[in-house]
């Protein structure tokens, strides 16, 4: 990731009817090979961004600037740099992977000879090669995602922005299609926005996050930074007992310790102020129980975002 910012976006809001905005003064930039993700819960005003990023939809107020160019007045000139895959993929069904993406290869005004070559090096890009000349109706819906970033490859774009990317995915698919992203950014330096309301699946991939809500930006920053900024220094600790004891009352006892979760199988979860787990030990041994697992544990973007909810509704 590099210090070339590739977008920027400045006091931007949208107000459909008078007193409502979907999107609420919202400002962020995307550096260069960066996978940066806009995330928040379905209806909090990503989309409406997202059109706004891509020209297609006139803001009430703010500026965008694309590699140089405002969507708005160089709706072309984005368009040939920024790739967009939505949440919902139309391909036509009766025809092959490959005959869909030449279908729209060929509005990017290239001959037969660079469209062959640049969908078969996309379809080798997400392994799809092999199943390129089956109709898409055969296709998983995972298998679909993947060709959805092969569509986008073809038209090779500098920025990438895919809308609620791992929507209807296993849990194996969202991996694999995260880290297909990933080898991307990190082959071609291209640069990601993800849109999604599945905070933890894009913990793991983003570099920066940026934390929607009814329409507002309430907060930026890596996974960490964000922690650090709700939580502070508050560490959770999580241990298993074998043992049929109930240690809650005894952990929630302890010096420095906030919150107890106690789940199935032994499971806790401690939320402390400071690394107590040498004190959580001696407290299960004493009790008669085995400890079979202790560790420290990072905060979930989920519970990030929870915090910071909290933190703006109570202003």
């Amino acid at each position: 990731m590099g210090n070339e910012v590739v977008l920027n976006v400045s006091h931007l809001s949208k107000q459909y009817r008078k007193g409502i905005r979907a999107v609420d003064d919202i400002s962020f930039s995307l550096l260069k090979g960066e996978i940066f993700g806009l995330l928040g819960p379905n209806g909090s005003g990503k989309t409406t961004t997202i059109l706004m990023l891509l020209g297609l939809l006139d803001s009430t107020e703010g500026t965008i600037d694309i590699l140089g160019h405002d969507p708005f007045r160089s709706p072309l000139e984005v368009k040939r740099q920024v790739g967009y895959m939505p949440d919902t993929i139309g391909f036509y069904e009766y025809m092959t992977a490959f005959e869909n993406l030449d279908y729209t290869a060929r509005f990017l005004g290239l001959d037969a000879k660079q469209r062959e070559k640049r969908i078969t090096d996309a379809l080798k890009r997400m392994r799809l090669t092999d199943r390129m000349h089956d109709k898409v109706k055969t296709y998983s819906h995972g298998m679909k995602r993947r060709l959805g970033l092969a569509e986008l490859l073809v038209g090779e774009p500098r920025i990438a922005i895919l809308d609620e990317p791992t929507q209807g995915l296993d849990p194996r698919s969202i991996d694999e299609f995260l880290s297909l992203i990933v080898s991307l950014r990190d082959s071609g330096g291209m640069t990601f926005l993800l849109s999604s309301h599945q905070l933890d699946e894009v913990q793991s991939v983003c570099d920066r996050v940026g934390l929607f809500s009814e329409g507002k930006l309430i907060s930026i920053g890596s996974v960490d930074e964000l922690g650090r900024e709700h939580f502070g220094k508050e560490v959770l600790i999580k241990l298993h007992i074998e043992g049929e004891n109930d240690l809650k009352p005894l952990f929630e006892k302890q010096s420095r310790v906030s919150k107890v979760e106690q789940r199935e199988d032994g499971e806790y979860v401690i939320y402390a102020e400071q690394d107590i787990r040498s004190a959580l030990a001696q407290q299960v041994f004493s009790a008669g129980c085995n400890l079979s697992s202790l560790e420290m544990k990072e905060h979930s973007l989920n519970e990030i975002y929870q915090r910071a909810y909290r933190e703006v509704s109570n202003e």
